[in-house]
């Protein structure tokens, strides 16, 4: 397709807990808002990433985008650095998006506890979402 694009999209949220399920329902959460504002369709999606701080662990927060059905596009977990002060229970998602979309029109997402990474985005979000 012409003009076609590879676009990244972030998004960051925090789990209440460690456990699976307060990771999977903080992901899921996340991953449908990413993918609501942003239109985005399985079959442009090359591949997605997750992080989590090193206190998360009960779970492979990716199994949330198995659960939503996405099951062709490649999925892979990290551990993020233990940064002293850090922010806990972060999960980040990075979608590697082909799209037609210039990279202004990109919404990024920063929910929970992940609001402080990036408040001027965070500030974007309806308060629907």
């Amino acid at each position: 397709m012409d003009g076609m694009k590879f676009r990244g999209v972030r998004g960051a949220t925090t789990a209440d807990a460690n456990t699976p399920e307060a990771i999977l329902r903080a992901t899921r959460e996340l991953l449908q808002q990413m993918i609501e504002v942003n239109s985005i369709q399985e079959e442009d999606v090359a591949s997605i990433l997750f992080s989590t701080t090193p206190d998360l662990n009960a779970v492979y927060p990716a199994k949330a985008a198995r659960e939503l059905g996405w099951t062709q596009v490649p999925l892979m977990g990290f551990q993020e650095i233990d940064v002293p002060g850090g922010l806990d229970r972060c999960i980040r998602i990075l979608i590697h998006w082909n799209t037609t979309r210039r990279q202004d029109e990109i919404r990024h997402i920063f929910s929970k506890g992940a609001t402080c990474l990036r408040p001027d985005l965070a500030q974007k979000l309806p308060n629907s979402l």
